[in-house]
């Protein structure tokens, strides 16, 4: 099989992917990528079964979408992604949502580390990532993938909710998915909330594993000071995962929509 440099799916815009506005969901977007990003990664011989030969594997630190235009329902979209060398103790990886006359619609990017599974612990990701494609000047994301700030830095967080994790929230890495988290926090949202936003940017970092039956609280604050007066979102929200039974934070996420 021949290594692409850049994996390219075509895909159609499905009724499981979009909300009551006709458009793809966030969740949905992270779907998209997370799919794409597995199909590569098997391209590239650093899939799951390579990995777990190796005793390692891959696990998302944080990603950054920007949504400039909601795709609808029935749309064919090419959705891509492609490694972008390492950072430290990163492997960088971009993303883009393409339309049918190729504009781009969502761009992300996002940044994994590799941990050795008999060690519990990161590996620098070069010994994997000088193997790959750097596609170097191909850039999905203008910018380095977000870190969402802790909730205590805001005022007057709310706690919003509270997920079990339960069996359709567990992926095969036995904790739970990162695509989970999106549905997570949308599902916090006041219902029309979300069917209004045009645009969104969704920053989110992911710091300890949920695992079967662990319970999270998600909490949620303003953010007062999101954006330019020119292109000022009409709702901006920093949002926290934290267990329950131990308060350790599991993530962190900021949300951004524009009309």
């Amino acid at each position: 099989m021949e290594k692409l440099p850049v994996w390219s799916e075509k895909c159609t815009v499905r009724f499981n992917a979009i909300d009551a506005s006709d458009s793809m969901t966030m969740n949905a977007v992270f779907g998209f990528f997370q799919e794409a990003a597995i199909s590569h990664a098997e391209n590239l011989g650093v899939g799951r079964e390579a990995m777990e030969r190796a005793n390692q594997v891959w696990i998302l630190s944080r990603i950054s979408v920007q949504v400039d235009r909601r795709p609808k329902y029935g749309e064919t979209i090419t959705v891509r992604t492609w490694p972008r060398g390492g950072e430290k103790l990163f492997a960088i990886r971009d993303y883009d949502i393409r339309d049918s006359e190729d504009k781009p619609a969502v761009s992300a990017r996002s940044c994994w580390i590799i941990i050795d599974m008999k060690k519990r612990r990161p590996l620098r990701p070069q010994s994997v990532m000088d193997g790959l494609p750097q596609n170097e000047g191909l850039n999905a994301f203008s910018e380095a993938a977000g870190i969402a700030a802790s909730i205590e830095e805001c005022s007057s967080p709310v706690k919003v909710a509270e997920r079990p994790a339960l069996y359709s929230d567990v992926d095969y890495n036995g904790h739970v998915n990162n695509v989970t988290y999106i549905r997570w926090i949308e599902d916090t949202f006041e219902r029309g909330l979300l069917e209004q936003a045009k645009r969104m940017r969704l920053d989110i970092n992911y710091l300890n594993e949920i695992l079967p039956g662990e319970v999270t609280g998600i909490w949620s604050a303003r953010i007062e000071d999101a954006g330019t007066s020119n292109d000022k979102p009409f709702y901006a929200s920093a949002f926290e995962g934290r267990k329950i039974e131990s308060n350790q934070p599991a993530f962190r996420a900021e949300l951004r929509l524009w009309r």
